[in-house]
């Protein structure tokens, strides 16, 4: 096929998105309507939002229990990544929505850098989820109806509801961010080096876009309570049905109520509190803004080693089994 055959059918499909996302919007008529805000746009962290090709693949016989002698945890990340390919095509719907109202061009492309981002993030996790239900999880396929019908219902409510929604949850995200890649040795060591290496570019570039949904949130509407509550939505709603998703699996094991499966769900549960709970109440506070969080070192030297990666060359595999699993640059 040619490059401009190619081109041609992606400006169709693009057109056709944009016909079904108008649609919506004259649906809702006056409720999506953007309130008088005095937002103005702050240089972010990082000058770019680098839209990589996801290139991550998972062999066919990749172990659903992909962390060594960590089966909740393991499930855990496995019933998140459930929720991606219906949650991140929301994300991408509402702030191409909101883009239409947005004047700042600094802005603009913000929201472009995001969407493609999270595009190809919702894919790579398509491939991971069917490599899952494969290999002993054939129940995650029902789950993930359900997941995308509550993700359909979302997408019906007005758009300051769905931009505070998109705010909370990234806001949220910078806690899993900071926790995956700070403690990633503690996570991860030993783990399968596919999947690891997946999450944790995957996290790079949430702490790239972090301030993205937020900004696109205080430029439509800015109000305060909305946004508080959107916290509560967005991170509630996805950490919930990634539970769901976990809790299937260890179901399907035959371990679920056992005493060592409480004692790892408890574990978890704390760890989960500890690290990002701190994220989501700084989050709740009049005047948050995400480019206080301090990105760590090890986010800014995967950008560094990156930006050095000759052009076409597959991003590399983080070492698990390294005592200090740098950046795969090195």
């Amino acid at each position: 096929m040619s490059e401009g055959h190619t081109k041609s059918s992606d400006n169709g499909k693009q057109g056709e998105r944009r016909v079904q996302e108008q649609a919506l919007v004259d649906e809702r008529g006056d409720a999506d309507q953007p309130r008088t805000s005095t937002y103005r746009y702050k240089p972010k962290s990082v000058d770019t939002i680098v839209i990589r090709n996801f290139s991550f693949e998972f062999p066919p016989d990749t172990d659903p229990l992909w962390i060594p002698n960590q089966r909740v945890r393991s499930h855990f990340f496995n019933g998140v990544s459930l929720t991606m390919p219906y949650l991140e095509p929301f994300l991408v719907k509402t702030e191409r929505e909101a883009a239409n109202y947005i004047d700042s061009q600094e802005l603009q492309a913000d929201i472009r850098g995001f969407c493609g981002q999270e595009a190809q993030h919702y894919k790579c996790h398509q491939r991971l989820n069917a490599v899952l239900r494969e290999n002993g999880y054939s129940e995650f396929a029902e789950l993930e109806e359900r997941m995308a019908r509550s993700w359909q219902r979302l997408l019906r409510r007005d758009l300051e509801t769905r931009l505070a929604y998109a705010a909370g949850f990234e806001s949220m995200t910078n806690g899993f961010t900071r926790w995956m890649i700070k403690k990633r040795l503690q996570l991860f060591r030993g783990a399968d080096p596919h999947i690891t290496s997946f999450w944790l570019t995957h996290m790079v570039e949430e702490t790239e876009h972090k301030t993205v949904a937020l900004d696109v949130y205080m430029a439509y509407s800015g109000r305060f309570l909305p946004r508080f509550l959107g916290v509560l939505h967005g991170s509630f709603h996805v950490i919930g049905w990634g539970v769901i998703g976990m809790v299937a699996a260890l179901r399907k094991d035959g371990v679920l109520t056992q005493p060592r499966t409480l004692v790892e769900l408890l574990r978890e549960a704390v760890s989960l509190v500890y690290e990002v709970g701190p994220f989501m109440l700084r989050a709740l506070l009049p005047g948050h803004d995400p480019r206080r969080e301090q990105d760590p070192q090890w986010m800014r030297d995967w950008i560094e080693g990156y930006a050095k990666l000759p052009e076409g060359q597959k991003i590399p595999l983080v070492d698990t089994q390294h005592p200090a699993m740098p950046v795969p640059y090195q």
